[in-house]
């Protein structure tokens, strides 16, 4: 289960996916909750996350269904030296059209599939039986369940003679390499040791008689017997050749990670309808047939400190989202079926999260508590921010009674060490925890925020407006925003990326070079965003 918050996350969203996963974990054994981000961290957050002592979360790009997801990873597979008639019991046995085969060192060699055998009774129905491959003695005994009385492990390669005609009219052809099947005629037997057969067998669970097994190790031809009448022994040695001779050498693989939508179409065109999943040693690690495509199990998400589609991780529309817990605005995430889903005014998720806790009787680990104090601290830019409530001073006041910190210091600490932006590249100012909106129109439009402590970027301004130019001319939005806000001084100045003048209506205030000032303003949650939207 992937906990997640937005793209671009703020210290908020990585606290609250590390605090909610770690609860869900212990009050939901039975699952695994992985908190996840969704892009690089800022400065603050990773600065929070040293002071935990916490690692960064993995990057999670997307939610859609990968071969890995839908793959049955308990299957079994043949070596290429296995006999034909042991792989096919192998598919009868497990239900499956195709098995892989593997080479000595593991990795793939080929596949066998029951269209390949079927075709090969097929092609032996008007022509002789014939062995496939060089095949040893020792694995038609096998096949066979007989016995050696003599000779080596040799190898045959030809074709397999049921003599059941007269000696004298035996066809000229049989010879050396070749297999002849004999009951219990010892002159017939004996014919077959003249002509230099590759292997005799005796059938029907004949015992030849001593002068024949002398006369089978005089001239070096093995002499096996088998249980099995003529007809049935007979077409037991053609299954007795290694399977890599029926096998399809050049079977489809897929990747682990590879997107379900990208293979389905190959999967299901494929005449036995599977692929292999293959690891980077050409390892086969899976299989995918076309009934795993038929209503896969979607990967599951909980989503933190957001609702917009837009901010959310890449497919999450393909996703089972099971909660949503945010102290936003109701965005446009869509569920296709009833979630509990939280949205309450607080200053920050990680608030919503320490009150999960408690009302679990649980206690934060001290990694988890000090990230969550971050978060509410940033959210509430130190408990200043007008999104602030009494529950947000109750939360901060009961993470320091956990670590034994004075919170405030710890957030003054906070930006103090992470605001400072000399030295940091524009593009990288101007993305800073941006969240995007969608407008009624089908627009979208960005909104990103940096704080600041009594130094501003007014010096940076051209620099800051081109690369939003940039950013809203390539992601298409139609207006791009950024607040630069000062802690210190409690107000924000509004950069804006194109038609400012919706925006100068919204606030009542006029633009300057493209940036209008928001003395009190603190806050996009609540302060901006809602008469940006209304404007727009």
């Amino acid at each position: 289960m992937y906990v997640t918050g937005h793209r671009n996350p703020d210290t908020d969203s990585i606290a609250s996916a590390v605090g909610y996963a770690e609860l869900m974990g212990r009050v939901d054994p039975r699952n695994r909750y992985v908190p996840v981000r969704l892009g690089e961290l800022n400065t603050q957050t990773r600065w929070v996350l040293e002071q935990a002592r916490a690692p960064e979360p993995e990057f999670l790009p997307h939610v859609m269904l990968r071969v890995r997801d839908v793959m049955r990873e308990d299957f079994p597979q043949a070596d290429s030296s296995e006999p034909i008639r042991e792989v096919g019991r192998l598919m009868a046995r497990q239900d499956l059209d195709l098995v892989p085969i593997v080479n000595p060192d593991g990795a793939l060699a080929g596949v066998m599939t029951e269209r390949a055998l079927a075709r090969r009774y097929i092609r032996e129905s008007r022509e002789p039986s014939e062995l496939d491959a060089p095949t040893s003695v020792s694995a038609i005994v096998k096949v066979l369940q007989g016995e050696v009385l003599a000779g080596g492990d040799d190898e045959v390669a030809g074709q397999i003679w049921c003599m059941a005609m007269d000696i004298g009219a035996l066809p000229s052809e049989i010879g050396p390499g070749d297999v002849a099947v004999v009951g219990n005629r010892k002159a017939a037997q004996h014919a077959a040791i003249e002509l230099g057969v590759g292997l005799l067998v005796v059938s029907n669970g004949v015992a030849p008689e001593p002068e024949t097994v002398a006369l089978a190790t005089e001239r070096g031809v093995p002499l096996v017997t088998s249980p099995l009448d003529s007809y049935v022994t007979a077409r037991m040695i053609t299954l007795s050749a290694p399977c890599r001779a029926l096998m399809d050498p050049q079977p489809l693989t897929v990747r682990p990670d590879d997107l379900l939508s990208d293979v389905a179409d190959e999967v299901k065109e494929v005449h036995y309808r599977a692929a292999v999943a293959v690891d980077g040693g050409r390892k086969p690690i899976g299989l995918v047939t076309r009934t795993d495509l038929v209503s896969p199990q979607p990967r599951r998400v909980l989503l933190v400190d957001h609702a917009e589609q837009a901010q959310s991780v890449l497919g999450v529309e393909q996703a089972e989202i099971v909660e949503i817990l945010d102290h936003h605005h109701i965005g446009s995430i869509e569920t296709t079926v009833p979630v509990r889903a939280t949205f309450d005014p607080v200053g920050s998720t990680s608030t919503l999260v320490i009150e999960r806790f408690r009302q679990n009787g649980m206690e934060p680990s001290g990694s988890s508590a000090r990230m969550l104090l971050g978060a509410i601290m940033s959210d509430t830019v130190i408990l200043n921010s007008p999104t602030t409530t009494e529950r947000d001073w109750a939360a901060v006041e009961y993470l320091g009674r956990v670590l034994a910190i004075d919170p405030m210091a710890f957030g003054r600490e906070m930006f103090e060490r992470t605001s400072d932006l000399e030295g940091v590249d524009a593009d990288s100012i101007v993305s800073r925890d941006l969240k995007e909106y969608e407008l009624p129109g089908g627009q979208t439009i960005g909104i990103a925020q940096v704080e600041t402590v009594g130094q501003g970027v007014e010096s940076r301004k051209a620099e800051l407006l081109a690369a939003m130019d940039k950013v809203r001319e390539r992601s298409g939005f139609a207006v791009y925003a950024l607040m630069v806000t000062d802690i210190m001084a409690k107000d924000t100045d509004l950069y804006v990326s194109g038609d400012a003048g919706p925006l100068e209506s919204a606030f009542a205030t006029e633009a300057v070079d493209n940036v209008i000032p928001l003395p009190g303003v603190m806050s996009r949650k609540k302060q901006v965003a809602p008469k940006v939207l209304a404007a727009l």
